[in-house]
Formats: structure tokens, sequence, C-alpha cells
């Protein structure tokens, strides 16, 4: 079969390109995505995310073992069905600030900046605070308040600024600084995902085909110009034909897998595995960039915490009136700064949890707690992806790098010792408890901080980068500013991957940006 454009991968960008390009009733997509349908409950209940992780709605991935962090391999989800990891994610809305994008620009990324890019993340946006200058209303993806914003997040917003960070009304301006409730991806206290506003409102355009647990194993090329996909659907390998463009929408680890996969890549190491090179391009899986954060955890004082959400009562709740402890998004307040006043942009994030949220959800301490978490959001830290085998099913080498930078190491000490001192503050007398994590036996001891760190540190769930957006004097960028793949035609890459430097916030937001303007760049070509 041909249509127009065949779309690998069914997750944010995805979901954002096909609801474009078949805005034109003439134009024919097939979007093609390997995990199953969104029609789990855990997936719509904004509470329940960290339960779907491991599962057959999850990549689980793992990555390589980190000599320098005491051996420690990460656990790193990603989303595996329709709105890929924003059907799992935790809602947060954030940009991240102006100065990023505008560095991308400077690199020689033309139409990048932060100016060229408002238009396009308001565009996405039916927000809650209405129509302004860094705002929009009607676009498909809804933007809320939380519901029932939990009495010890007031706090932390409360103790941000008695410690002297000052509280804004909205992350998403052109700097995120200060402390506040977050906006998230929900309507009417359900997960609102890139599926549920990009793809479920168009299921019935004629154009449009999409077919689920439909594993992409390689891009077909005719010479140089990508022709095709061949994937395995209903127990047998199918190839379908693109007559305009291939485009790879599975974020920074499945984009660059398939590229490699389809003999896009480093000329030696593809030898190595035996598959036939079609163009080499050296920046495959390289410029791998991700968020770390760790935690600091307090028992409450007060039976509040969001582990009330599990009761029947909490769950009565939820069904009756979209209200209580499940509406939450785990992580409702937060914080930017800059850990030194000359930066250009803030490096550090707080996320405030009013619950215990240790070794992603999978570790439950007794009781009832809250969470500081910091995340190091500006890393120096880069790290790569590689092919493990010639199979498609095999999951690559992941080796994120973390902390192999003194730089981020500084970061995180810093944001540790700062959370310490926000949990003293008046705010929290009325609920903090004992410091469970890291406890205070190792309260000023640097080298047990580091240890700490190694041992408990996580993924925010954000890697980017292994596709890298750049000019053609960049040797490492794979893809150019309309983010077509260097070396072949016919084939771009459009999600997370083509990052060429992580924006300090949460990632999804600006991957929908990047599709919305993706989706005009592709149209302009025909």
């Amino acid at each position: 079969m041909k249509f127009d454009y065949i779309i690998v991968g069914a997750g944010t960008a995805g979901c954002v390109l096909a609801n474009r390009l078949t805005e034109n009733p003439q134009t024919t997509v097939l979007l093609l995505e390997a995990g199953k349908a969104d029609n789990k409950a855990e997936i719509h209940i904004p509470l329940a995310f960290s339960k779907l992780f491991k599962t057959e709605y999850d990549w689980n991935y793992q990555t390589e073992p980190h000599a320098h962090l005491n051996g420690k391999s990460y656990y790193w989800p990603r989303g595996k069905t329709l709105g890929g990891s924003s059907s799992i994610n935790a809602m947060i809305v954030i940009r991240g600030s102006r100065q990023v994008y505008d560095k991308w620009a400077q690199l020689g990324n033309t139409g990048w900046d932060f100016i060229s890019m408002l238009p396009y993340f308001k565009k996405l946006e039916d927000h809650v605070l209405g129509a302004s200058e860094y705002h929009g209303v009607g676009g498909p993806q809804r933007i809320e308040n939380l519901r029932s914003p939990n009495p010890i997040s007031h706090a932390f917003v409360m103790a941000c600024q008695q410690y002297g960070i000052m509280p804004i009304s909205d992350f998403n301006r052109a700097t995120p600084e200060g402390a506040s409730f977050l906006h998230v991806n929900q309507k009417n206290g359900m997960r609102f995902s890139a599926a549920s506003a990009y793809l479920k409102p168009i299921l019935t355009r004629p154009n449009l085909t999409i077919m689920t647990e439909a594993q992409v194993s390689k891009i077909t090329f005719e010479g140089k110009r990508a022709s095709g996909v061949t994937f395995w659907h209903d127990m047998g390998m199918k190839t379908f034909y693109a007559h305009r463009e291939v485009l790879l929408c599975g974020g920074a680890i499945n984009s660059p897998q398939l590229l490699l996969l389809s003999g896009v890549g480093q000329r030696q190491a593809l030898s190595a595995l035996g598959i036939p090179l079609v163009a080499e391009v050296e920046g495959v899986g390289h410029n791998l960039q991700d968020h770390l954060a760790i935690g600091t955890n307090f028992a409450s004082r007060l039976p509040i915490s969001l582990i009330r959400g599990e009761s029947v009562t909490g769950l009565a709740n939820f069904v009756t009136r979209r209200q209580g402890a499940l509406t939450s998004n785990v992580a409702e307040a937060g914080a930017f700064l800059k850990t030194q006043p000359n930066l250009a942009y803030e490096d550090l994030q707080l996320l405030f949890a009013p619950t215990y949220f240790v070794d992603n959800g999978f570790t439950r301490p007794a009781g009832h707690g809250f969470t500081l978490g910091v995340i190091n959001v500006m890393p120096h830290s880069t790290g790569y992806l590689r092919l493990r085998t010639s199979d498609p099913n095999t999951h690559p080498i992941i080796q994120p790098n973390y902390l192999t930078d003194e730089r981020d190491w500084q970061v995180m000490l810093y944001g540790l010792t700062l959370t310490r001192k926000l949990a003293q503050m008046p705010a929290f007398d009325l609920y903090r408890g004992a410091e469970t994590m890291p406890g205070i036996e190792i309260l000023d001891d640097s080298s047990a901080m580091r240890d700490y760190i190694a041992e408990w540190s996580q993924t925010l769930y954000h890697p980017v980068g292994t596709c890298k957006m750049a000019p053609a004097h960049d040797p490492l960028g794979v893809v150019d500013e309309q983010l077509r793949v260097r070396g072949v035609q016919g084939l771009r890459v459009v999600d997370a991957s083509v990052f060429p430097i992580i924006p300090n916030g949460n990632t999804n937001t600006p991957t929908m940006a990047l599709a919305e303007r993706a989706a005009d760049l592709i149209k302009q070509a025909i």
C-alpha cells in the first residue's frame, strides 16, 4: 500500500503530525504505533501513571551501568501506546527558558528561536489562563490547574517565599524563575494526552489510517530516497510505501535505533553488525541528554498525603466528582532558579510531591510523607546510544553518562542542601516529620551525599538529542533546520531526539510545539 506520508510512532509528535497533515483531505497518512491502544484505565487516571511502568504500555528500557555511580543502571520508562510518553508521564506543562531556544538558533538552526516558537506554543494550547502574550486558547491541548492540590503543596510554595524564592503565577513565560503550582495536561480531572488532544478528534478522517501493534523494523530506500517502511503486524511482515516522506517520531531512543537499523549512521559500527550502509551520518545516537533527579524525603505528621487516593473514599471522590488525590499528577508544585547568579538561564528545578516518590514509585516507604525533588535541568554531561545487535527487537545500548561532568554534581549537591533548608521553613511546621531520606546522619558529609545521589538518583524521563538538529558544518548533526535527515531524501525526524540542547524543563510541551512547526515545514515542502 502507498500513502503520502508514513509516520512511525504515535507518541506526542506523531499524534500532532497525524492531525495537522490530514487537515488537507487530499493528503493520505499512515500512522504506525508499536504499542496497543490507550484503553487501560490507569492511563487516564492522573495519579496512576507509575502503575504503567514495566507493563506492556512501557518500552521498559535500562541504561548501561555507570562505573562512577557504583555500577548503577537506570530504568527508563517510555510510553508504548497511543500518545506515547504523554500517556504515562506526569502531565507537567513546562516550556523552559527562552534563552534555550535562542541558543538553538544561535547554533545555526534558523527559525527555532523563542520568538519563532512562541506562536506554536500558543497554537497547541487551550489554556485555563486564557489568551495572552504567552498563551493561546482553542487549540487541541487542554491545559488546566490541578483540581485538588494538596495542603502540603501549598506549604511548599509558601516555604519557597519564606526562603526568598518568589511566587509566580505561571512558569511558561519568557523565564520560569520562581515558585508556583504546575499547570497540567488534563481535562476535567483526567489525563489529556497527545492522543486525546490530537488523535481522538480525527479518528473518522478517511485519509488517516492508524495501525497499532505495528513495530517498524526498517526504513526502505530506493537509492538514497526513503521509500517506505517494513514492519511487523498481524503475525507477518509488511512493507508499505510513502509517496512523499517517511516521518520518524519514535523519540530519543527509537528514532536513532531505527536509523541505525536502516543503514543511516556510522560506517564502521554498522559494518560490524552486518548492516549495509545507506548514508554515513556520524552523529546518529550521539548527544544524548537527560534530566537527572534526586529527592529529599520527609515523613508527614498529618495523614494527608496522596496515598489517600487509594482508599475507597478517594476512589469514590474521583469517580463521582473528578476530585481528590487521584486527580493529582504527583508533582504538584515546583520552582526554578539559578545555582549561580551569572548563568544565562535557570539550571535547577525543584518538584514537590505530597507523597513519597522513591525509585520511580517502586519503593514505597510506610506511612504518609512528602518529597522535595532536585533536578539538574541544564546538564553538561552527554551520552550516547548504540545498537547492541541488528535485531530490531533487542533494546539498544543506552549510556547517558550521568554526572561525568563535575558541574552536574555541584547542581545536585546544591539542590539537596536547598531542599533541606526549604523543609525547615515555618510553612512546613504543621507537616514536617523526620527526614527519612537521605537522613540527618549524612547532613554535612559531602562524600556521603555523593553516595546517596549515586544510589538513589533516577531519570526524570526526558531523554533528548540523539538525532541532533544542526547546520552542515557540525559533524554530529543528524537533521537540518527543516528536520531532514542528512545524506538521504524523503526522510525527517520529528521528536525530542532532534533537540540540540535539552530545554531546562519538562520536555513534552516543547516536543508538541516542535511537531506543530514541523507540520508547517512539511506542508510548505509540497
